[in-house]
């Protein structure tokens, strides 16, 4: 679905596919723009990936965008899914996380900014609260090294809690675990609910891409 607007600016037909992208059942897509050499903007729901049409994404869907993702209607910035992989890899290593699990809740809380900071004051890679920092004596969150640290060992605590249950321990880390003991499960909560599944699909593709 692609519309076309003036050049110089998005145009009534682009604005009108916007608005129905960003509503109704049509809210869970990604949309994604290009400006072409006339200045023509572009928008879709499906890029075709071409050379002559390096679409980027524009908006990312309410339902999946990362936590710390909180840039409006500007355009989003490229994945570094490598970036961190030694901090990563050592932190796991060393509390028993399986790194695939650590990289898909980085990539879902901050998609890997270690600058990220939530509406409710989460903050950087792992998105720690000021009081899960202070719990794992993280004493910079916006320090790659230490909030990874801080987010790993939470991992680790949290799957030890569920007894490896990764669904219970990463709705934990969503909702916090007073939360799924209270229910006795994944609580419900849309937003902890679509970040499961999220979470669980990433490390999926984590684990697929060796």
């Amino acid at each position: 679905m692609v519309r076309r607007g003036r050049p110089g600016a998005i145009g009534t037909l682009a604005a009108s596919l916007l608005l129905s992208l960003l509503t109704a059942g049509a809210a869970q897509a990604d949309v994604y723009k290009y400006r072409d050499a006339q200045g023509v903007v572009h928008l879709t729901n499906v890029p075709q990936q071409s050379a002559g049409e390096p679409y980027t994404l524009w908006r990312k869907s309410e339902a999946t965008k990362p936590k710390g993702w909180q840039d409006g209607y500007r355009v989003m910035p490229r994945l570094d899914r490598d970036r961190f992989a030694e901090p990563v890899n050592r932190f796991a290593g060393l509390y028993g996380v399986d790194p695939t699990l650590v990289r898909a809740v980085i990539h879902a809380e901050s998609a890997f900014r270690p600058d990220a900071v939530s509406p409710k004051g989460a903050g950087g890679l792992m998105q720690l609260m000021p009081a899960t920092a202070a719990r794992f004596d993280v004493t910079d969150r916006f320090n790659p090294e230490d909030n990874i640290a801080g987010g790993v060992a939470y991992l680790a605590l949290l799957l030890d809690m569920f007894q490896g249950n990764r669904e219970l321990a990463v709705a934990a880390y969503n909702a916090g675990e007073g939360a799924v003991k209270r229910y006795g499960g994944i609580p419900p909560y849309d937003e902890t609910r679509t970040y499961v599944k999220r979470v669980m699909q990433l490390q999926a593709a984590y684990a697929g891409a060796g």
